[in-house]
């Protein structure tokens, strides 16, 4: 094993595993997943970069980590193929079948390198899939068929081996003929199927919070200055991107660190697809590109003339906004346990000390003149989901294929909210829940 494939395999397992990953049917480590690609890809003669891009594939889409961490860590090579192997899809942009279709023709235009992981990445898939969830498995081959069709640039052996295995997972499900994913075919498990009739509020939150309002001014220079000129007036006030003006017109970026050549048109940086969004733009999307990107870039009057990065998730108006949506989450546990256990029928099942505290606020709340508060809205989040996570029609309703995956969600929202509460800072620990919970809130899914 080359050290390049060495360090990412050490690098996509540590990524994985930071973020307790694991493979949806069988909860094994995220790695045996990867570890299978990779092993694809080798046997039928990829380079290290193919198989360091095989480990990596999931990286960007799944954890914090960004293509600009990728690049560094690994070089321009891995990294593009990386980009390549990446979803460029949002929620926003429609339904499954609509989303779908912009990662297939993204996938069509790709290397052949990238397209032989994707072949792997598509075979280990459709064997778990098929084996595990028969009903998903319906929806998952017609979108796998589709993808073989614009994968042709990919490796000849893996294509044969994914067709035989389409084949077979068809013939063992009775399928005489694809069917076209239905529009609501969308499956998402963890906290981004918690779901609450949000039709209203989504709106308000949509308008009330913007792109527009988190983003800082992108300053911009001529294409033709020295860059060493240029990355010492960056320096000194602290600018960590830049645009790159051609003719008077922003065509690029440029980062501070880069800026060691001869002019700022030599590092000048092409504005991905998926990196740039409208200033009315909610932050749900604005939250998507920060996962995958280091920098989201912001369009006013079709020019890009602002930037935000991680560090801009700090702001006031963002922690407010996340605070909001897990408001809205517990009101929906609340909602939950009172159509579950009718006339607090659930006390039973709640430990003795719980509920005494519950009692004792619920006294002090009504003392203070709350006349309609009931038991149930003096219990703390953690009591609530304690409580749901325990009845299996709540397991089964919002995807969670066990209590402990479903436990490990709610205390991934109870720490973001106490974070929150707290004034500590949310783009470390907490940023894999804020991706999740925004990605939630941006589907529109679950009423």
């Amino acid at each position: 094993m080359s050290d390049l494939v060495k360090r990412a395999k050490t690098f996509a397992t540590s990524a994985h595993q930071r973020i307790e990953h694991k493979r949806k049917y069988t909860q094994q480590p995220y790695e045996v997943h990867l570890k299978s690609v990779a092993s694809l890809v080798k046997e039928v003669g990829g380079s290290e970069e193919m198989i360091a891009a095989a480990w990596l594939h999931d990286t960007v889409e799944d954890t914090p980590a960004t293509h600009h961490d990728i690049e560094e860590a690994f070089g321009s090579k891995v990294a593009r193929l990386v980009y390549e192997l990446t979803d460029i899809s949002k929620p926003s942009d429609g339904n499954r079948a609509i989303r779908k279709a912009m990662d297939r023709d993204h996938l069509a235009a790709a290397s052949p390198a990238a397209q032989t992981v994707k072949l792997a990445d598509l075979i280990d898939n459709a064997r778990d899939i098929c084996k595990h969830d028969q009903d998903f498995a319906r929806v998952y081959l017609g979108e796998m068929a589709a993808l073989l069709d614009v994968l042709g640039k990919g490796d000849g052996e893996l294509m044969r081996r994914a067709r035989k295995l389409l084949k077979k997972c068809m013939d063992q499900l009775g399928m005489s003929f694809i069917h076209p994913p239905p529009a609501d075919s969308a499956r998402n498990n963890g906290l981004a199927t918690l779901g609450f009739s949000r039709r209203r509020v989504q709106r308000l939150f949509s308008e009330a919070f913007t792109a527009k309002d988190i983003a800082e001014p992108l300053p911009s220079f001529d294409g033709d200055r020295p860059a060493k000129g240029v990355r010492a007036l960056m320096e000194d006030a602290g600018i960590q991107v830049a645009g790159v003006r051609d003719q008077g017109i922003v065509v690029g970026y440029m980062r501070r660190e880069d800026l060691t050549g001869e002019t700022c048109l030599d590092h000048s940086r092409g504005f991905s697809p998926d990196q740039q969004i409208y200033g009315d733009a909610n932050l749900s999307e604005v939250i998507l590109v920060l996962s995958r990107h280091d920098y989201c870039f912001v369009t006013l009057l079709n020019t890009v003339s602002g930037v935000i990065t991680r560090t801009d998730m700090e702001k006031p108006i963002v922690r407010m906004w996340l605070f909001g949506i897990i408001t809205m989450l517990e009101i929906r546990f609340t909602e939950l346990i009172r159509k579950h256990w009718p006339d607090d029928s659930w006390v039973d099942r709640c430990s003795p000390g719980r509920l005494a505290k519950a009692r004792e606020l619920l006294e002090e709340r009504r003392r203070r003149g709350a006349r309609h508060i009931e038991l149930v809205d003096c219990l703390q989040l953690s009591d609530k989901s304690y409580l749901l996570v325990q009845d299996q029609k709540f397991l089964r309703d919002f995807g969670f294929k066990s209590k402990s995956q479903a436990d490990q969600a709610i205390r991934a929202m109870e720490s973001l909210r106490n974070n929150l509460a707290h004034g500590q800072s949310i783009t470390t620990q907490d940023w894999p829940q804020i991706v999740r919970m925004s990605q939630f809130f941006l589907s529109g899914n679950g009423d």
